[in-house]
């Protein structure tokens, strides 16, 4: 398989994951909508605005991919990759601001008495709470298959379902067998939902936006690079490695150390072996850029 090959495999499968992703949140958040507007359960209706702004944040992460996978131009050298990062971080707000609005609805309606949710209802969350993590554990297997850290965090977002709608499904549990005096467990269902959104829009804008800001590469995966670097004959040391990340795909700036008394010649195909190395190994590297030092650099200081 050839590079480019790995490359669109590796948006295809975290293609296909999405969409899976987005089917179930779109037959998710229609359902529990209509069942929390003829079930006259607010935690319900909460729950599905959690859904559908999944499906609208999966749309916009499905046009991101599409973006990104177009080639570099004279415009954009380095490629389209940050397409990912500017959507996320733009629907991370529109999430915030949604939650934040349902919030508010709901605590308008907490002293407002109202008929306990029929039982259908309860199956309903109960089944939202079995699907969300069985999408939460397929996501992060294909997360770690493809090394995405942006499927491995939705598939967080899937287990941040699930335990909404396992409040949820409490929720409307206490209200149905706990009497008129827990009128009021169905709002707080609701509010539990509405943290739970909230604290995941705050965690997609801070990831999107410290990506966008050039954060250094997880630890693990830079330790990775440095060591298949130093695996080519004729460098002697890795003195600097910036790696970051844009969407899907990484950005690698290396310095290595050779024989200070090689031709410009010889180290120059010394780094051409490290750049062909790398993106060999590892597929969702874009682009490497090798800069060349002497080795050792006391003796280079001493003789200048």
């Amino acid at each position: 398989m050839s590079r480019h090959q790995s490359i669109a495999e590796l948006y295809a499968q975290v293609t296909r994951a999405a969409l899976l992703g987005l089917v179930v949140n779109l037959a998710l958040g229609i359902v529990k909508l209509v069942a929390g507007i003829f079930g006259n359960s607010f935690a319900l209706i909460a729950d599905a605005v959690n859904s559908l702004g999944d499906v609208v944040t999966t749309v916009v992460v499905l046009f991101a991919l599409r973006v990104a996978q177009r080639p570099a131009d004279d415009e954009h050298p380095y490629g389209h990759t940050r397409a990912e990062g500017i959507a996320a971080s733009n629907v991370a707000l529109l999430v915030i601001f949604s939650a934040l609005f349902v919030g508010w609805e709901a605590i308008q309606r907490w002293s407002n008495e109202h008929l306990p949710p029929p039982a259908w209802t309860l199956a309903i969350a109960g089944a939202n709470v079995v699907i969300k993590e069985a999408l939460y554990q397929f996501k992060v297997r294909v997360g770690k298959q493809t090394g995405s850290a942006a499927i491995i965090a939705n598939a967080w977002d899937h287990r941040s379902d699930a335990l909404c709608a396992l409040a949820v499904l409490l929720g409307l549990g206490a209200m149905r067998f706990g009497g008129e005096g827990l009128h009021w467990a169905d709002e707080a269902a609701s509010l539990v939902v509405v943290a739970a959104i909230i604290w995941s829009g705050i965690q997609l804008f801070r990831s999107s936006a410290s990506e966008l800001m050039d954060v250094q590469a997880d630890s693990e995966y830079v330790d990775q690079i440095r060591n298949e670097a130093l695996t080519v004959d004729g460098v002697e040391e890795v003195e600097t490695l910036w790696v970051r990340k844009s969407g899907l795909e990484f950005f690698a700036d290396i310095h290595i150390e050779v024989d200070q008394h090689l031709s410009v010649a010889e180290g120059h195909r010394i780094g051409h072996l490290v750049k062909d190395r790398l993106l060999l190994r590892f597929p969702n590297l874009r682009d490497v850029l090798v800069h060349l030092e002497p080795y050792p650099h006391h003796h280079a200081f001493r003789e200048n």
